[in-house]
């Protein structure tokens, strides 16, 4: 009789021991597939580029050569003539081309300012795949082409979204003119809980962009700009990084927008702030 019993007791472990195993693997598989595949689930590199003269006349087709020799294409609107005339360096979202920003370039060219276009890596026809070691890379390549080119020039980085990670790192070690900063969140694993909550596990994600470990490494006059009703980066997060800030420092929410709103990307209250900032950090005013 016992016997029978323990033949019983060792059937149902096994069970157990086997759906535990089974339980075990899918999990296994899931976290390996999210390492694997999270890039893919966070850079969307933009179609084909038209030509610049199409887009924007005047403009240029650059290269940007990367430390680890990449030669990357952006686009540039020199300055004028007044050796005192900052250039503004847009890094993007994690979304589209240059293309894409070509409205924002042309309004910040109309006041006068040089303006670079950055496309990162993997976007845009350009080599290479993106990450946060290799957009860093690729913003680097920036501000040196314009040492070469446009030296003594006040640089002000713009970084809008995952771009606005971008130009903290970047403003963190290489301290800028002025930073503007339109729509950043805090980090990376902050933002991915907003749309995948509870989010994946922080030890997990392979790029990270913590702005809110960065942003106060930041010796430069910072702008944020926000929209009130941003679905894809709250605008709790901009504030946040705003109040994490070091001074001087200014935030501007614009009422009713959303991230993607032609108000947000290149409206004239946005445009209106964004150029009285620069002049009064540029004291061109």
């Amino acid at each position: 009789m016992w016997f029978a019993e323990f033949v019983q007791l060792v059937a149902r472990s096994s069970v157990l021991v086997g759906f535990t195993l089974a339980f075990v693997g899918v999990l296994a598989l899931a976290l390996a597939g999210l390492w694997l595949l999270q890039r893919h689930l966070l850079y969307f590199p933009g179609g084909n580029v038209p030509p610049v003269e199409d887009i924007l006349p005047g403009w240029s087709d650059v290269t940007l050569t990367t430390t680890d020799g990449l030669e990357l294409q952006a686009w540039f609107a020199q300055p004028g003539t007044d050796p005192g005339t900052p250039v503004v360096v847009v890094f993007p979202g994690n979304a589209g081309n240059r293309a894409g920003r070509a409205p924002l370039g042309s309004r910040l060219a109309e006041h006068g300012f040089g303006v670079l276009l950055v496309e990162y890596r993997g976007f845009g026809g350009n080599p290479g795949d993106p990450s946060e070691t290799g957009l860093a890379k690729d913003a680097r390549a920036a501000v040196r082409f314009l040492a070469r080119e446009e030296p003594d020039r006040p640089v002000v980085l713009f970084g809008e979204s995952l771009g606005a990670a971008v130009a903290i790192g970047l403003a963190a070690v290489e301290p800028p003119a002025a930073l503007i900063l339109r729509s950043p969140f805090t980090s990376l694993a902050d933002v991915a809980q907003v749309h995948y909550p509870p989010g994946p596990p922080r030890f997990l994600l392979r790029d990270r962009y913590p702005s809110d470990e960065r942003i106060g490494s930041v010796a430069a006059p910072v702008l944020v700009v926000a929209g009130s009703e941003d679905s894809i980066v709250p605008a709790d997060q901009s504030r946040e990084l705003y109040d994490r800030a070091r001074e001087p420092k200014e935030l501007l929410i614009v009422p009713g927008a959303d991230h993607n709103d032609a108000e947000l990307l290149a409206g004239d209250r946005v445009v209106e702030a964004v150029v009285r900032f620069i002049d009064q950090a540029t004291r061109r005013e």
